[in-house]
């Protein structure tokens, strides 16, 4: 099995590099759908999130809006959250890797905008770095997730800066493209080399 990690702050592109792979066969383990998953079907760390947070639930389930209106403005409230999350999302990956190895899968993506702090990308062989302008970056998230100017700013600075990623990464793709089809036929080309070498 090789593992390529994939990293990078919200709205650099992490999803079309994560698409590419997927045209390689790749089993793509995204940890942020995995963790909302987890969030409606694991009890247990649903448990430890209402221990910590008060009053983030409705209807018996975690209300991710009043969630995230604590953690992305309080470091140290989305550390906590980290802190509880991190363990049930890579419990969860290491189970799904080792039922996709068992079918006979050999290529497995996981993204995650915090793999590195984590330790996810313990699990990787090779760890690729997302990177765009901060313009395009809160241009994406405000059509993405509807959100204002200063709420995709708040988002952005509550991330890791760009130099997190080039020092902290083996491979950087730079995502200045207009389009999300351009850069993916970018990431095409490069993985097809990457996973050919598999370096």
């Amino acid at each position: 099995m090789y593992i390529i990690g994939i990293t990078g702050g919200t709205g650099a592109g992490k999803t079309s590099a994560m698409n590419a792979l997927q045209s390689f066969g790749a089993i793509l383990l995204d940890c942020d759908e995995i963790y909302h998953e987890l969030l409606k079907n694991n009890a247990e760390m649903k448990a430890e999130i209402e221990a910590r947070f008060t009053n983030v639930t409705t209807e018996g389930n975690i209300d991710r809006q009043k969630l995230g209106k604590i953690v992305w403005n309080d470091p140290d409230a989305l550390q906590d959250l980290n802190d509880i999350t991190h363990k049930y999302v890579s419990s969860d990956i290491e189970w799904r890797i080792i039922a996709y190895t068992a079918q006979g899968g050999d290529l497995a993506a996981i993204d995650a905008i915090a793999l590195i702090e984590s330790g996810q990308s313990k699990k990787c062989d090779v760890i690729i770095g997302v990177t765009a302008p901060v313009e395009k970056r809160i241009s994406r998230i405000m059509d993405r997730d509807g959100l204002t100017k200063d709420q995709a700013g708040t988002r952005i600075n509550a991330q890791k800066p760009e130099s997190f990623y080039i020092e902290n990464c083996d491979y950087i793709l730079e995502n200045i493209y207009d389009t999300q089809d351009l850069f993916e036929n970018k990431c095409k080309e490069f993985f097809s080399t990457l996973i050919e070498k598999k370096v």
